[in-house]
């Protein structure tokens, strides 16, 4: 995906016009910290790139040990550990079967095309990755990953950790253990594969913490991400109706307390139905199986109307949270709740309950019919709807792989949705896996195409660096916190600023090259000139520093808590080769962009590096500065922003 510029306003692009910055020399940086140094390396690398325009379509492989030309034919055969875990795969609990292979590239034929694979499927592409998708070919590989058993949740680490106690640390008001259980996940949990889709899950399912306002919050949200996380494999249908019954949703979208109808004029919420029919489930205007609009009379067909709305907000009329058995402590003037309704689903009272008939969608629900009857019939009628394959196939597609999917892309993972093979319709993980093995995502047109690719979201280029660097935490704190202000990351998971999550799936950046082209760069939402400036100047000080953490830490560790940079990445991998600015730079480019960045940027960055010399003989401290620079220059060029 190549952007340029067609206004006035400032907007990101890989061909800028800039003039040659002066050299970054030894005896320019000589004496500075550590973070000038950074920032004087980085300033010349990142000027020349946007001079020459990224470093052009030229590809790097020279400067590197791996050959980033896919090889179409004579790949290797796959392992028989990777057919056994095809072979006795099963998604979604037994339903898919074998993983089939729609794509003509079985194995990669290098390490750049696994890591690549990776790079789509989860957040890392370790060694030990790379050479096991190698081993076992894609689809062995992804079938083995499915049946990692998940991690353990968020909700039991918070207890674990200590921050389920009632006392003066008010864990029962504070929202940012959730911050700090939701990052630890997505850094350290084995089952990546899971990880990265359930954070795809919740830019679909948007409910933010910042919207939701009650006791135990941490614990809510936690028990949230871990709904998103259990369900990321499963079945599209289990999932809504977890989602639907969630104390989160219910606090966010208004359906926890809504009641029936009243002779006063109380009428339900709408907020729910609404949301739950345009975000989540049918969107706004009927779909074909490709995902383009249905026309009539030369104007999109519409899904669903006002009247649709009201009446199955009827639906979610009479929901509260499960307090039973709640036997609240009293704390300073406060009846404080057990925590128990936190993971619990939302209990239905009849009372409160409308039994009014229901007419959505052309299906009908009669007068008098029980709650939970109700929502079974109103859950099935969405989830069965044709637009759901889709309307959910292209933004998957969108959040793990590709912007602008074709049509027949779109076409081809909506119908695994609609039949995994095996009769069953939902099923996330077959979904998932029909994405990232479709020839549109292996195929070798996707690293050259300019209308290939998407924008990586900050958050998951910071798990990606944490992950492929060894981020570890001495004290154990984890205490990564909300990252979303415009002076640090500018995001951070359930985090969004509204249900319509961070950016919308058809957002096009206006006055570029994308909007003239009829694309969209969903990203790109949150993309402006303070984004841009604050994403640099924060890496900058992570990259070579980690995250600084104020003591105490927890009741169960002061003993070892110190005010200090407690998480930060150990560069294990990279300390050997820091002497060898080249070798660092190829290592940088393949687990960092796989293997795409072009040999006019891997050169500026070597060249870069090379101004401050370190050999073998320097202490850690100066080759982690040169590892940092390496890493902030790779991680701020377009060739890595955009994920192809």
């Amino acid at each position: 995906m190549t952007y340029t510029e067609t206004s006035s306003s400032p907007t990101p692009t890989a061909a800028l016009d800039a003039k040659a910055p002066a050299p970054v020399t030894p005896d320019s940086t000589q004496g500075k910290s550590t973070r000038t140094w950074l920032a004087a390396s980085v300033a010349a690398a990142t000027a020349t790139l946007e001079a020459c325009g990224g470093g052009g379509e030229e590809s790097a492989a020279a400067a590197s040990s791996f050959s980033t030309t896919p090889a179409i034919s004579a790949q290797a055969s796959i392992s028989a550990a990777g057919k056994a875990a095809i072979a006795s795969n099963t998604l979604a609990g037994g339903s898919a079967g074998p993983l089939a292979l729609p794509h003509t590239w079985e194995v990669p034929a290098n390490d750049a095309e696994a890591a690549r694979f990776l790079l789509q499927a989860q957040f890392s592409a370790s060694d030990a990755e790379i050479a096991a998708v190698k081993d076992m070919g894609y689809a062995g590989w992804l079938a083995a990953q499915f049946n990692v058993p998940a991690s353990t949740t968020a909700w039991d680490w918070l207890e674990q950790r200590g921050y389920g106690v009632l006392d003066s640390n008010n864990f029962h008001f504070t929202p940012y253990q959730t911050d700090f259980a939701v990052w630890y996940q997505l850094i350290k949990s084995p089952d990546g594969v899971r990880k990265r889709v359930a954070l795809a899950l919740s830019e679909i399912f948007s409910v933010s913490t910042n919207g939701v306002d009650y006791f135990w919050l941490s614990h809510i949200m936690a028990s949230w991400w871990d709904t998103l996380s259990a369900g990321a494999l499963g079945n599209f249908r289990t999932l809504l109706e977890n989602v639907t019954l969630h104390p989160a949703m219910g606090m966010y979208l208004n359906s926890r307390g809504s009641q029936k109808e009243s002779t006063a004029g109380r009428q339900p919420d709408e907020n729910f139905a609404r949301e739950l029919m345009q975000l989540m489930t049918i969107g706004l205007v009927k779909l074909n199986a490709n995902g383009t609009p249905v026309v009539s009379g030369g104007v999109p067909v519409e899904t669903y109307t006002q009247n649709d709305v009201i009446n199955l907000a009827r639906v979610f009329t009479g929901y509260n949270f499960d307090t039973t058995g709640n036997v609240p402590t009293p704390f300073n003037g406060l009846q404080v709740p057990s925590k128990d309704f936190t993971r619990r689903p939302m209990s239905l009272s009849a009372s409160l309950h409308s039994t009014l008939e229901v007419n959505f969608l052309g299906t009908k629900i009669p007068a008098g019919t029980s709650g939970e009857a109700a929502r079974k019939i109103a859950l099935d009628t969405l989830f069965n709807h044709p637009n759901v394959g889709p309307f959910i196939a292209r933004q998957l597609i969108q959040r793990l792989v590709n912007s602008n999917p074709s049509d027949a892309f779109v076409a081809r993972v909506a119908s695994t949705f609609n039949n995994n093979g095996k009769g069953v319709r939902g099923d996330i993980a077959a979904t998932v896996a029909c994405l990232l093995l479709d020839s549109e995502s292996r195929g070798p047109s996707g690293t050259t195409s300019t209308a290939y690719g998407k924008l990586r979201e900050p958050m998951i280029r910071m798990v990606q660096w944490a992950r492929s660097f060894g981020l570890n935490s001495a004290c154990g704190s984890w205490k990564i916190f909300d990252q979303s202000l415009s002076t640090q990351l500018g995001q951070s998971p359930l985090r969004s600023p509204s249900i319509f999550n961070f950016f919308r799936p058809g957002y096009t950046p206006p006055g570029t090259s994308i909007a003239a082209a009829g694309k969209v760069a969903p990203e790109f939402q949150i993309v402006n000139e303070s984004t841009v400036s604050a994403y640099i100047n924060y890496m900058m000080n992570v990259v070579r520093n980690g995250f600084y953490i104020n003591a105490p830490d927890l009741p169960q560790i002061t003993s070892n808590a110190k005010n200090g940079f407690d998480i930060a990445a150990t560069y294990a991998q990279e300390l050997p080769l820091a002497a060898d600015a080249a070798a660092l730079v190829a290592r940088l480019n393949l687990v960092l962009a796989a293997g795409q960045l072009s040999k006019a940027t891997v050169t500026l960055i070597v060249n870069a590096l090379n101004a401050t010399p370190v050999t073998a003989a320097s202490n850690d401290a100066v080759k982690l500065n040169r590892i940092a620079a390496g890493v902030l220059m790779v991680m701020s060029s377009s060739e890595y922003l955009v994920q192809k």
